[in-house]
């Protein structure tokens, strides 16, 4: 094993004023160039002057305090649906802001409720006449006349938010006490734009040190409702990829008078589901999501425009206020940043800020966050609290690690307070060696590329490209994609990011060898309503006729018709029952023996290949639909295969009835993608025995980078490029080796 070379450069320091020493010697330790302030943090003269690249940290939308304060019907706003409350006699009174966290919350009172605010009958689900309901603002609620007993009735109202949720959730969990409560102000009112841009202007004349301004990110939160009982109902509704926080009556107008037609609160509450990432994007929340990128890039073009007539660099933050950025968006290059920050705790993050296009510079930040709570509520820098900082940052960087080493990524970094540091030696030890460890991988990326599978793989969602390497913000551990885009971020494959609605329009693309398509019935993995184009099916149907190959997982194409739930039951060889096949039989398969599933390609390296560990929720009621279906493994004492293939015509299908990342389940993965592709023969190139270890190879910088992903040393046999010659390597826990 190569031991990995001291070096500098590419790497971002947090600083703290009132530690100027501890952060010029990390500084030199860990190889920084830049140095940053963070959210709470300051940096004085002596880092500013200290010939360091200095970062600096805005969040316009948080900056204009107390203009915000005096300007309060110039505040982000949002609808929300008020809880459920059942009639019990014909005149019926909804708190709105019942259950919660008002706080968070004010109900608009001023923007005329009758035009913007919906009051529904869920029972039936009509809508009731706005002459059968009236506002009480004292009391904040709202009346309904004529209500009809028995059913449900809910209101649909906006609402200001008065406290901007980081800043909420910074105070909640991280004590800041006295400091101020923040209120994120609606940037698309054309008096807080100037506000905004007369703040930015006289921000950057005060910031001359700096050289780099990080946008947190821009001007919209992804969604966060808080709930008034925060122990046991935080969350009233959370996710990162949704836009119910962009909305205003004035959006509301513009976009009618861009579109050609009016949306309705109904359009964003959505009964209460709101528009989740999760579930399949209508048409109209699709326009709406374009409507407000437009106006983002359009306003935000001009804060960058006034950092570049600085002679200063843009970042940008890809999380807080990331809606209307998206930089999966073919639009994103319009902006004009030159630098993309992502926070992560995964590989498939990794994969996420290397997939965008359209800047420069891509940066990670690396967990831990230096908080005495981590982000995951672990006690990482806490006195006394059992944290262990080294070993958290080992865990995060073995699983950030497998997705820089197949992505090129230009630099890495830390927030927080550096001050929680010193206490922890071993951690800056650490640290060092990761800084070292990752200037080595960058420099193999420049004018070069790991080897990749001779065959491109395509996940296929509702989303597409859009939503690439992610589902919903950070690791989800009961959604099945997840799990995958984990195994796949550390995988040597070509992997791409399609969309029912992309197959619909174009075909399959060129060079896809096989196609996974993994989720829930009805969510946006899955690709629920979008299934009902049939051009969808019959493309997919006719790509696998022709020999290519298909993997589903959980509940692959669902969408039920009458006799079949899977649109690709006959390429899967098999569908599920939902509960109304009673009066139909089924065909009765062989059960999977161990000597078969042991030997078959795909489960040759399982520990038990009929019983693999696909988490504790898979899907069952599974049925085969005739004798060329072949089960792999099948649930405990029941007739419903876990894993099963299909051969279909020319091509091939493979079934999961669940996954859960795990390294075995990875090789699994990797195997079946190379047996659906009919590819088997190409399998072992550059391959490391070991499912603990991966190996990635440089062609043109002829080097072998295998890693250790797992906290105990490994021992691992490399086969190399003619898949026979092999060669043994040895790997501490978390380690490295450069061949």
């Amino acid at each position: 094993m190569n031991t990995i070379p001291a070096s500098s450069g590419s790497f971002t320091l947090p600083g703290e004023a009132g530690f100027e020493q501890l952060t010029l010697r990390l500084a030199k330790k860990w190889g920084a160039d830049t140095i940053r302030d963070s959210d709470g943090t300051q940096l004085s003269p002596e880092i500013t002057q200290s010939g360091y690249a200095i970062y600096s940290t805005v969040c316009l939308v948080r900056s204009v305090q107390p203009w915000a304060r005096k300007n309060r019907d110039k505040l982000q706003q949002n609808f929300l649906m008020s809880r459920p409350v059942v009639a019990t006699k014909s005149t019926l009174t909804i708190p709105l802001l019942d259950g919660y966290y008002t706080e968070q919350f004010a109900v608009n009172f001023k923007d005329s409720p009758k035009q913007w605010w919906q009051v529904f009958d869920r029972t039936t689900g009509g809508e009731i006449a706005k002459t059968k309901w009236a506002v009480d603002p004292k009391k904040g609620a709202v009346t309904i006349t004529g209500a009809t007993p028995g059913h449900r009735y809910t209101v649909n109202f906006l609402a200001f938010r008065i406290w901007e949720e980081i800043s909420m959730y910074n105070h909640l969990t991280n004590n800041w006490g006295d400091r101020e409560h923040l209120a994120a102000v609606d940037p698309m009112q054309p008096e807080t734009q100037k506000v905004i841009l007369d703040f930015l202007a006289g921000w950057l004349r005060d910031h001359a040190a700096t050289r780099v301004v990080r946008f947190t990110s821009m001007f919209y939160n992804f969604s966060w409702f808080w709930g008034a009982d925060h122990k046991r109902l935080r969350d009233i509704y959370s996710d990162w990829g949704d836009y119910a926080m962009t909305v205003s009556p004035r959006a509301l107008r513009l976009f009618n008078k861009k579109y050609g037609y009016a949306l309705t609160s109904e359009d964003f509450v959505n009964g209460g589901l709101y528009n989740s990432t999760h579930n399949a994007p209508s048409r109209r929340y699709r326009d709406y999501m374009d409507f407000i990128h437009g106006f983002v890039i359009e306003f935000g073009r001009k804060c960058i425009d006034l950092v570049h007539a600085r002679k200063k660099l843009a970042y940008v933050f890809y999380d807080d206020h990331w809606i209307g950025v998206e930089p999966n968006s073919p639009r994103f290059r319009e902006f004009g940043f030159d630098g993309l920050i992502k926070c992560v705790f995964n590989a498939f993050e990794a994969r996420l800020c290397a997939h965008s296009r359209g800047v420069s510079t891509k940066e990670l930040r690396l967990h831990p966050y230096l908080f005495p709570t981590g982000l995951k509520g672990e006690p990482t820098f806490q006195a006394g609290g059992g944290g262990n900082p080294t070993l958290d940052a080992k865990n995060f960087w073995i699983d950030a690690r497998r997705g820089i080493v197949r992505a090129p990524i230009d630099r890495i970094g830390l927030g927080g307070y550096l001050s929680l540091v010193e206490a922890w030696p071993d951690f800056q030890d650490y640290i060092e060696q990761v800084a070292n460890e990752f200037r080595l991988l960058k420099s193999f990326h420049k004018g070069d590329a790991p080897y990749v599978a001779p065959f491109k793989v395509a996940v296929l969602t509702a989303w597409g490209d859009l939503r690439a390497w992610t589902c919903s913000g950070h690791f989800m551990q009961n959604v099945e994609l997840y799990h995958v885009l984990e195994a796949l971020a550390g995988l040597p494959l070509d992997v791409q990011f399609i969309s029912l609605d992309d197959i619909a329009k174009n075909g399959i693309p060129r060079g896809v060898r096989t196609i996974i398509n993994c989720g829930r019935a009805g969510t946006a993995w899955s690709g629920g309503s979008h299934w009902a184009d049939p051009r969808v099916e019959a493309a997919i149907t006719r790509f696998v006729q022709r020999g290519g190959g298909f993997i589903g997982i959980a509940e692959p194409s669902a969408l039920p018709q009458p006799g079949q739930n899977f649109r690709l039951a006959r390429v899967l060889g098999l569908d599920r029952d939902n509960g109304e096949r009673l009066a139909n039989g089924r065909y009765k398969y062989d059960a999977p023996a161990a000597e078969t599933s042991a030997t078959h390609f795909i489960t040759t390296e399982l520990a038990n290949p009929t019983a693999p560990d696909f988490g504790p929720k898979e899907i069952d009621n599974i049925y085969v639909l005739g004798p060329a279906t072949q089960v792999l493994a099948e649930r405990s004492g029941e007739s419903s295969p876990r894993l099963a293939t299909h051969a279909f015509s020319k091509g091939r299908a493979v079934y999961m009835s669940g996954f859960k990342f795990t390294y075995e389940n990875t090789r699994m993965l990797h195997r079946a993608l190379f047996w659906a592709a009919t590819r088997e023969a190409a399998w072992g190139r550059w391959h490391s025995e070991n499912p603990k270890t991966e190996a990635a190879y440089f062609p043109k910088r002829k080097k072998l980078v295998v890693i250790n992903n797992a906290g105990t040393p490994q021992q691992t046999r490399i086969t190399l490029a003619d898949g026979k010659t092999a060669r043994d390597v040895s790997l501490d826990a978390h380690g490295i080796a450069i061949l």
